[in-house]
């Protein structure tokens, strides 16, 4: 099963933001299911710290309905922290997060919640690398080193680039890299574009 939710090629916080999104038959959620959790976690899994097909492979019904929980709570935190970082005026993507300091206090905690290090390999004949340890089971860490991610983001000045997609009817988040750059997609920007011209020939018709 592949996942539903879109993937924008953007800082994984900012991904986990984005499990949220709204088309015309309303608001999904690829958390809202094993399943479709399942699926977001592999998409992810090649730029993820620690989660790896195996791990994912070994998961439960009940280790990923866990994980799903932790994953939401996160991203209810992350989107009070975009919205916070953005000035975000979009009713429909408020998250259920409503005050600053338990959204901090979410991030923190998650992010401290699975300890993990690095560790130098190196065995002769070959060029060192490196190599992330966790305590615990690998996905939880998975989700620790993702909130730590997301601490970086925030305090880091990439959080200056954080947006609110303002097309119509887009609860996405994106990191805008680019000077030009205005909307999520190309869709919500032809979305938008479209919206305006429709307003601007109504305006002279009236």
């Amino acid at each position: 099963m592949q996942t539903s939710a879109p993937l924008l090629g953007e800082p994984l916080p900012v991904e986990l933001m984005n499990t949220v999104w709204a088309d015309r038959d309303g608001l999904h959620d690829a958390l809202g299911a094993t399943a479709t959790t399942q699926a977001w976690l592999r998409a992810i899994a090649p730029r993820a710290d620690l989660l790896t097909e195996e791990d994912l492979d070994a998961l439960t019904a009940a280790d990923t309905s866990h994980l799903a929980e932790r994953l939401s709570r996160l991203r209810a935190a992350l989107r009070r922290l975009a919205a916070q970082a953005t000035g975000d005026p979009r009713t429909a993507a408020s998250s259920p997060v409503r005050e600053l300091d338990t959204a901090v206090t979410e991030l923190n905690r998650t992010a401290a919640a699975v300890p993990r290090w690095p560790e130098l390999v190196w065995e002769a004949g070959r060029a060192p690398s490196r190599l992330t340890r966790a305590s615990g089971q690998a996905t939880a860490a998975a989700v620790s080193a993702l909130a730590q991610e997301a601490v970086d983001l925030f305090a880091g000045p990439d959080r200056l680039r954080l947006r609110a997609c303002l097309a119509p009817g887009c609860v996405l988040y994106f990191a805008k890299h680019h000077s030009r750059r205005e909307w999520c997609s190309t869709n919500c920007g032809n979305r938008a574009r479209a919206a305006r011209h429709y307003q601007r020939h109504r305006a002279s018709r009236t």
